[in-house]
């Protein structure tokens, strides 16, 4: 292909458990495709980190092999786009590129006395105000503040301006680029408890709070923008990345959310439902998160978010932990074959609760279960767990937006694959359940990102018209039932939050 006729886009999806390359055509069709699971680290209890290295080599993996899968080469991709998992924390040597330690995941609760601490100082309301964010171990700046404490000459030499620090995008762009490019992009910055999401810059204030050197910072850009070229080297070819953003706003931009109201809810490690606001920095009374959208041209766009740490994860941990499945898609039958006469909770506070709760400190339960219980009925609880806590966001995003009775759910990631989980969803919801018809909405959003840039594919909303349903789950389960289960969970969450919070 000549330059001018190059089509391709390739985007990265670095997730929390996997690593993916997509290669989509001109008309959002997948060309090729690669996927490469990486190791998990658990040096201590509530502890959750990444080997940097070995994620980079997984990036550069796949990115090759899913062009070559789609019979073309390098210098046949137009762009690049990125996604990442967020929140995730690395910092490294400015001059060697090499991190000073694993990657802190956004699941590590190891700060969570510092965040307990800046709470009893009262300052929660002016973090909150500034950031969007709550003082939670989830976000990125006490991750990076706990480095700086605790890895031996860290701080001094970030005083003196040989660290940097960044999200997992940040640190793929800077190896991409063999180190010409220190950036991230807004939706990135906006979950790291020090940037100012109402005025769009690296707040001092927070800083302070959390003792951060400035000059650590990474550069922040529109999703949309000139982050980079790939050294020639490291895929075969000079590729522009064009598009960057975190996963989540990646998938908000992937099911075409572009409108004040619009709602997706992704079922990936954890789950992650974001309410378009538009322009409106809508301040949650549910402790629900105040974040960035997306911001093209300049224009920040915002929403509600709310987060649960444990949807796939849960599954996962069925498999890995229990044993008691081999495979995430067994988990359907046997919810289908499980005892009806039964109700089992499971609360998956593995590493605490999210959103609407934000306890750090309560760990994981089942409740309801008789000698009879057995694998089954504990299948159907994690699968159910998923819709119990996605009715809390809703719940919690009502209230706050006041404008959300007829609701229309966008789904998308792995667990969605699952019709008795999105059946139950849009029962326990009381709403339609919409699946689209490309799943890989994360790496969709990104890939639309820089492939708008380059010219190749449609603007926002010639993209939002190509947005299709691949199936809609209605609601069949009477009132009274629903809310029957609903009550029965709200009460095991109660018995499981710890006495801090």
């Amino acid at each position: 292909m000549s330059s001018s006729t190059k089509t391709a886009i390739l985007a990265i999806d670095q997730g929390t458990t996997s690593s993916r390359a997509i290669v989509f055509g001109p008309d959002q069709n997948v060309l090729g495709s690669s996927q490469q699971e990486f190791a998990q680290h658990f040096p201590k209890s509530g502890w959750v980190e990444h080997d940097a290295e070995e994620i980079w080599e997984g990036v550069v993996a796949v990115c090759r092999a899913a062009i070559a899968d789609a019979g073309l080469q390098a210098d046949d991709i137009a762009a690049i786009g990125i996604t990442n998992q967020r929140e995730t924390t690395l910092v490294w040597d400015r001059k060697t590129g090499k991190p000073i330690h694993n990657a802190i995941v956004w699941q590590d609760r190891r700060t969570s006395q510092f965040c307990a601490e800046l709470k009893e100082q009262g300052l929660e309301a002016e973090v909150s105000e500034r950031s969007g964010l709550l003082l939670d171990p989830y976000f990125s700046g006490t991750k990076l503040r706990w480095l700086l404490e605790n890895v031996d000459g860290a701080r001094q030499s970030a005083e003196s301006g040989d660290l940097v620090f960044g999200t997992i995008d940040t640190f793929l762009i800077w190896r991409l680029t063999n180190g010409k490019r220190h950036v991230t992009d807004a939706t990135n910055a906006a979950r790291t408890l020090m940037y100012n999401i109402g005025e769009n810059v690296w707040d001092e204030r927070l800083l302070d709070i959390l003792n951060i050197p400035a000059k650590m910072l990474p550069e922040v850009l529109d999703c949309a923008a000139d982050f980079g070229v790939t050294e020639k080297d490291v895929l075969g070819a000079e590729i522009p990345i064009y598009g960057v953003a975190g996963d989540q706003q990646a998938a908000t931009i992937g099911n075409a959310c572009f409108d004040a109201g619009m709602l997706k809810s992704t079922y990936g490690t954890g789950c992650f439902a974001l309410l378009n606001t538009g322009p409106d920095k809508v301040t949650s009374q549910n402790r629900m998160l105040t974040t960035i959208a997306y911001r093209l041209d300049g224009e920040t766009t915002y929403a509600l978010e709310g987060s649960i740490f444990m949807a796939g994860a849960t599954v996962q941990w069925l498999r890995d932990g229990l044993k008691i499945i081999d495979d995430a898609a067994q988990t359907s039958k046997m919810a289908e074959a499980s005892d009806p006469e039964q109700t089992v909770y499971l609360v998956p506070a593995f590493v605490g609760l999210g959103a609407p709760y934000w306890d750090a400190d309560a760990r994981g339960a089942l409740f309801g279960m008789t000698r009879g219980t057995g694998p089954n009925e504990i299948a159907k609880a994690a699968l159910e767990a998923v819709c119990y806590q996605t009715r809390d966001l809703l719940e919690a995003m009502k209230s706050d937006w006041g404008s959300a009775e007829d609701t229309i759910l966008r789904v998308d990631g792995g667990m969605v694959a699952s019709d008795w989980t999105m059946q139950r969803l849009a029962d326990m919801l009381a709403a339609p359940v919409d699946r689209p018809n490309i799943l890989e909405t994360t790496a969709l959003g990104v890939a639309w990102l820089a492939g708008s840039r380059a010219g190749v594919w449609p603007d926002k909303e010639g993209f939002a018209k190509t947005w299709s349903r691949e199936c809609r789950f209605e609601p069949s389960m009477e009132q009274e039932t629903r809310q029957k289960l609903y009550e029965g969970w709200q009460q095991a969450v109660q018995k499981t939050l710890s006495t801090k919070n």
